[in-house]
């Protein structure tokens, strides 16, 4: 385990650049001040799916389409709509390799639960559960990025993460350029349980939401597995 004097000895050695300005990172992360204060952290939206609204509504409301049908989850919160620098970011932790742009993303994302879980923390889940990959697509790739998004969330938290309590069955098609319908027929059944979670309150990681297709699924089948309470926890979210 790493001590205090080896983390400032790092620090010193290595100091926190900002990832979008290149500026002296803030609190320890490679993010300056003024780049935080410009992401457009995603506060004004549904209590359940985290849909931004685009006018300020209360704390509470729902969207049109989860009070129609709601999702397998219990609530869904992340640190950000999905636009400005996001994208970059989120692109640069999946596609390019950047660990320290999805370390980033975990500690932002950690920022926003603890906003919306108090400071105490009460009500947080017993593990974080990151969105598996299928085994080629994670040769491939070399590494799952919301299991790296998770690993510096939960140091973020102290929570822990638990990578093997469910699997991808399936390597399904990229759901990018797929309608709501169509991301839904492509993930179902993508997903199993491999361990108990009766009674354990779980939060699902991911990078980011778009339909919620894929989470939902997931949520689903842990609910099905026993979970007490699923949560989602993501990076960001689309309009």
């Amino acid at each position: 385990m790493r001590t205090l004097g080896f983390n400032r000895l790092i620090e010193r050695l290595y100091p926190p650049t900002c990832l979008l300005c290149g500026a002296p990172g803030e609190g320890g992360r490679d993010l300056c001040a003024g780049c935080r204060s410009e992401l457009p952290w995603n506060l004004n939206a549904c209590a359940r799916c985290a849909l931004p609204f685009d006018v300020a509504v209360p704390a509470g409301t729902l969207c049109g389409a989860c009070q129609k049908k709601p999702p397998a989850f219990d609530r869904c919160v992340t640190a950000f709509r999905y636009e400005q620098a996001v994208p970059a970011l989120v692109v640069g932790a999946k596609f390019r390799g950047q660990l320290n742009a999805a370390r980033l993303l975990g500690e932002c994302l950690a920022v926003r639960i603890h906003e919306a879980t108090g400071a105490a923390g009460g009500g947080r889940p017993d593990v974080l559960i990151p969105v598996p990959l299928h085994r080629r697509r994670l040769r491939q790739r070399g590494y799952n990025q919301a299991f790296e998004i998770a690993r510096s969330l939960g140091r973020a938290l102290n929570l822990p993460v638990d990578a093997g309590c469910c699997a991808r069955l399936m390597a399904t098609p990229p759901q990018a350029g797929l309608d709501e319908r169509a991301r839904r027929r492509n993930i179902r059944g993508a997903f199993a349980v491999t361990a108990s979670l009766a009674g354990v309150s779980v939060a699902v990681v991911d990078d980011v939401v778009t339909t919620g297709s894929t989470v939902n699924e997931l949520s689903r089948i842990l609910a099905a597995a026993g979970a007490a309470r699923v949560e989602v926890w993501a990076v960001a979210r689309t309009p």
